[in-house]
């Protein structure tokens, strides 16, 4: 059993090592985000796309809008390159299959950026929002948005009933009552 602990460790230090850490670590929340945010998109059901809790926040639909074009412009300026989006996903979706397929599409484009982001990339300046900030910093703040966000979902489904992606595995069975 020793020995195969070593080994674990041995093979788990070496895997570790063939990625940077800065970009491995960010990496492992953007997939986190991503994997919750598109789990709500998908399970709140069309009918609630157009609820509001109040009249001066966005619609549940508006904010899958919001987080996809989000992307499209952390992404965008993390990688360096003019983003490639048409138009506001927001503005111009309101189809849940619409905004799911634009969600989508929005976080295909940013695996590539972050995939494509190394220790030595990550430290390299771009100008955000008329600033100059490192790459990393401009995925970090993305994850921050994306967290934001995910949190104004997370009420909404609470408030229609719905139990949210990041708390399913969190629920249990109930202890059978002591007699």
């Amino acid at each position: 059993m020793l020995k195969f602990l070593i080994c674990a460790a041995t093979v788990s230090a070496c895997l570790l090592a063939q990625e940077s850490p800065f970009s491995a670590n960010i990496k492992v929340e953007y997939g986190l985000a991503k994997g919750v945010i598109t789990r709500a998109a998908d399970k709140m059901p069309e009918a609630n796309y157009s609820f509001k809790p109040t009249d001066d926040v966005r619609s549940f639909g508006q904010l899958v809008g919001h987080v996809a074009d989000a992307q499209y412009t952390f992404c965008s300026a993390a990688s360096g390159e003019k983003s490639p989006a048409t138009g506001s996903v927001e503005q111009t979706k309101t189809t849940k299959a619409d905004l799911v397929a634009a969600l989508k599409e929005a976080f295909a484009y940013c695996d590539k950026v972050y995939d494509g982001m190394t220790d030595a990339t990550a430290s390299q300046t771009v100008k955000f929002f008329g600033r100059d900030i490192t790459k990393l910093g401009v995925l970090a703040f993305s994850n921050m948005h994306d967290y934001e966000h995910y949190g104004n979902m997370v009420t909404y489904m609470r408030l229609k009933g719905i139990v949210p992606p990041s708390s399913e595995q969190q629920q249990r069975p109930a202890a059978p009552a002591k007699k």
